[in-house]
């Protein structure tokens, strides 16, 4: 069960991520997209799903990913990602409530270039009964 008590806390993630040109072509050839000049939409969840994946299997928050099921992914982009951009994650946990002996815990992640933000993503996990 999901630790009540992390609900609003926001972890900083401990690495500054750089985009490359060849991740951009593999995402790309992925999803037959044909233009790799910047980043398709949902390339930012490779970045940020690391970062709160990092985060939610800290003992201290008591997620349980062998019950986890993807339920809901949102994308705020203020600008695409391109090659090159030097990214720091933050990931947030939003919310948290329980249905019908389920979890469901909101993750907003937050990437920033320089003081610049440019991607915000909501994840919302379900943690099945």
């Amino acid at each position: 069960m999901l630790n009540p008590d992390s609900v609003g806390r926001t972890f900083e993630g401990a690495e500054l991520v750089t985009v490359t040109q060849s991740q951009i072509d593999a995402f790309c050839a992925v999803i037959a997209e044909t233009n790799t000049t910047v980043a398709p939409p949902t390339f930012s969840i490779r970045i940020t799903l690391d970062q709160f994946q990092e985060i939610l299997s800290n003992p201290e928050i008591g997620l349980d990913w062998s019950r986890v099921v993807h339920g809901d992914q949102r994308f705020h982009i203020k600008r695409p990602l391109v090659a090159g951009d030097l990214l720091k994650c933050s990931s947030t946990i939003e919310s948290y409530k329980i249905s019908s002996g389920n979890e469901f815990v909101t993750v907003r992640s937050d990437l920033h270039s320089a003081n610049d933000l440019v991607v915000s993503t909501w994840s919302t996990l379900v943690v099945r009964a």
